[in-house]
């Protein structure tokens, strides 16, 4: 059979905001915090320690509500701080951390290099600075800045986790497994590396997959990445009926998931050979993304099979000027 692409999960990476550093404000709702803040910058403007504080509630709104406003104000407040006071490491590890927010990774590296400059064992600049190469993988600095994290703290999880990660980007399934391992060993609730190693071993068909997987989704029971893992297995296992179950939980929570309509579709088409429903199920998937082309050419292969060359020559000319070509 022709496999869909499998979603890789990629864990989410630990907010790296500093706390305020005023009790009374961290008794308050961050709306709350703001409104005091903003009074003490009207009363004292010269306080670079004031708009920094209001940076760090600034920066924590726009991570919750995903409001990119909220970083940009957060950054022209940081920038007021550095040019009261330029020797505050604190204040430019999170001018990076806002930049990085807005995907602006020049001035995040720019910043955080500064914050590095003024405190070498700067560990948030540090672990910032790896998590930055971690996604643009460039995976030889990533790698650098995350073991001098570790060196200073061995156990940290973010880092640990990075470094697993690459380790399997980069095809060093050992380390990986390695790395992953000793996560759930420090700790047995963190669920991305349980998630990782169903990955890894679901990939080798190994039993291992399932179990890991399985206490990955005990853990999230939304994930979307563990629940498509696992209808894949039953799938490969051609145990339809727990593979769908999986497929329909993905489709409560994404029900535009156009990989769970596909594998809907190719096992009517392939296990039951219940043509009609597998045709529903692509057409589905093409609802979903109208240029899916191996949705278009398996209705093209179901018209052929049920003899009606008509359907089947439309369908096949629609994934050919979508590109799709066969065992491609």
């Amino acid at each position: 059979m022709k496999r869909p692409v499998t979603l890789i999960a990629l864990a989410i990476i630990a907010a790296l905001t500093t706390g305020c550093g005023n009790n009374k404000l961290d008794s308050l709702p961050r709306e709350e915090a703001l409104k005091v803040i903003d009074a003490q910058i009207k009363k004292d403007t010269d306080n670079a320690g004031l708009y920094y504080q209001r940076a760090q509630i600034l920066v924590a709104l726009g991570k919750e509500k995903n409001l990119s406003q909220y970083f940009r104000d957060a950054i022209n407040d940081l920038e007021k701080a550095t040019h009261i006071d330029g020797n505050r490491s604190e204040y430019y590890t999170l001018l990076g951390d806002a930049h990085f927010s807005l995907g602006n990774v020049g001035d995040s590296y720019t910043a955080l290099q500064q914050a590095l400059k003024l405190d070498p064992n700067n560990f948030e600049a540090c672990l910032k600075m790896g998590e930055i190469a971690f996604y643009s993988k460039d995976y030889d600095r990533a790698m650098e800045s995350l073991s001098k994290v570790t060196e200073q703290d061995k156990n940290n999880q973010t880092a640990l986790f990075m470094k697993g990660f690459i380790f399997k980007e980069t095809g060093d399934t050992t380390n990986a497994v390695k790395y992953f391992r000793h996560l759930i060993e420090l700790y047995p609730d963190y669920e991305p590396a349980y998630e990782e190693l169903g990955m890894l071993y679901a990939q080798h068909r190994n039993k291992l997959g399932l179990e890991y997987l399985t206490t990955a989704l005990s853990l999230e029971p939304k994930n979307i990445n563990v629940l498509y893992g696992l209808a894949m297995l039953n799938q490969d296992a051609e145990e339809a009926d727990k593979a769908n179950e999986y497929y329909v939980k993905i489709l409560e929570i994404d029900p535009n998931n156009k990989y769970a309509w596909f594998n809907r579709g190719w096992m009517e088409m392939v296990l039951y050979e219940d043509y009609d429903a597998a045709i529903d199920f692509f057409n589905k998937a093409i609802e979903c993304d109208s240029q899916y082309g191996d949705a278009y050419y398996n209705i093209g292969y179901i018209y052929q099979l049920k003899g009606d060359a008509k359907n089947a020559a439309t369908y096949f000319e629609q994934a050919s000027q979508i590109g799709y070509e066969e065992n491609k």
